[in-house]
């Protein structure tokens, strides 16, 4: 007898929290492991947040709160898009939850359908195919190569669309490539879906703030207005603030959806931690500073590791728009052997022979949906991205 459900047999563990995984048993066995398949930022949560936690702690804010979230954190959430995005939601247009990935969890439990689509331009973040799959849905993959930039075009996404159409999920910046969409690349996507009505549109803009080369960043929401009542928009304070344990995401978008995915949570989590809340309240309307210092130190590591990168043969690192990764091209070594005589036969292959010879963890990018590829995550120190570089660049030319 089976204790799982069949639809346990279509989903798969989180590919990079198991390279973590790997990296943290090989470290645990005296290997020197660089481990670079996790994206979270280095950097301590700013201490203005942390002391609002705690007087939120001392002052008895330790009880149930609104399922949605409380009425200060959805205040200070409308405050954020209105200030930052030009966007403005009343309270029951918001719904705040245990991480970015539980909102878009929410979001799919509260309006799938069995044998619907949803349409994902890979590389996509790992998790989107598998929270589909797990709830009866048909993810619809897009190839979106390094050629076109790792976008969605207009040509692209109108020929992923069909009446089964549930949701378009948008990703800017981009996890795995970095990717970030201009206003009038958004506003051509929006023009392809103006003509299809019952397609929803997910944007998740979790690395909103992390954006290089002196790019604005701006919201599907933003560019495409006319959208709005099928549009739903995922952020969260995990990147920008150094706050990934916290568990905090955010939602904004139509009423009837908001409420659908609030009962969801109603019988789930039933609301983000009271503490947490309090915490997101002090980052979103406390100063900004240490953001804007996070992400020229992302921007910095970029540089460092694009230049490294460039510079190994058989390797091809587009520099990266935004987020805090790096998705390389590694077409040029499939095929070859290892000292040991084994033949590279895909990206797997490959960050299992960096693992092992090299000591870097990485991701295949087939976890992403595009191979060949890998991923590393950009935010660790510029010492330990220097020092795997240099692995990277004598584990590569040892092949042959």
């Amino acid at each position: 007898m089976s204790l799982l459900a069949k639809r346990m047999q279509v989903v798969k563990p989180s590919p990079s929290m198991a390279v973590s995984q790997a990296a943290k048993k090989l470290r645990s066995e005296g290997i020197d492991v660089i481990d670079l398949g996790l994206g979270e930022p280095d950097f301590n949560t700013p201490d203005h947040i942390i002391e609002a936690a705690h007087r939120a702690a001392r002052d008895g804010d330790t009880r149930y709160t609104a399922t949605g979230g409380a009425p200060t954190t959805k205040a200070a959430v409308a405050a954020k898009f209105a200030g930052e995005n030009g966007l403005e939601f009343a309270p029951d247009e918001i719904v705040v939850a245990n991480g970015a990935k539980q909102i878009i969890f929410n979001a799919l439990m509260a309006t799938l359908e069995i044998g619907d689509q949803v349409v994902l331009a890979a590389p996509y973040f790992v998790s989107y195919p598998d929270m589909v799959l797990m709830l009866g849905g048909e993810p619809v993959v897009v190839d979106c190569p390094r050629s076109a930039g790792f976008k969605l075009t207009p040509e692209t996404l109108e020929a992923a669309l069909t009446p089964m159409t549930k949701w378009v999920i948008l990703n800017t910046p981009c996890n795995p490539s970095g990717a970030v969409y201009s206003e009038k690349e958004l506003q051509a996507l929006g023009n392809v879906l103006d003509k299809y009505p019952d397609a929803l549109i997910l944007s998740d803009e979790i690395y909103e703030h992390i954006v290089f080369d002196g790019l604005e960043f701006v919201s599907f929401g933003k560019a495409c207005p006319e959208l709005r009542e099928r549009t739903l928009i995922v952020n969260g304070v995990s990147k920008a603030y150094a706050m990934t344990g916290w568990r905090i995401g955010y939602g904004a978008g139509p009423a009837a959806l908001i409420k659908g995915m609030t009962t969801v949570q109603s019988q789930s989590t039933t609301n983000a931690c009271s503490i947490a809340q309090a915490a997101t309240v002090a980052a979103l309307n406390g100063p900004q500073d240490e953001v804007a210092t996070f992400r020229r130190a992302f921007e910095k590591r970029r540089d460092l590791v694009v230049d490294g990168i460039s510079s190994i043969e058989g390797l091809v690192l587009e520099p990266p728009k935004g987020a805090f990764y790096a998705y390389i091209d590694c077409s040029a070594v499939i095929g070859k052997r290892t000292v040991g005589g084994t033949t590279l036969t895909d990206d797997a292959s490959f960050t299992q022979y960096l693992l092992n010879e090299g000591q870097v963890a990485a991701v295949p990018g087939s976890a992403y949906g595009l191979s060949p590829y890998f991923r590393l995550s950009t935010a660790t120190s510029e010492d330990n991205l220097s020092t795997a570089v240099e692995r990277i660049r004598t584990a590569v030319a040892a092949l042959s």
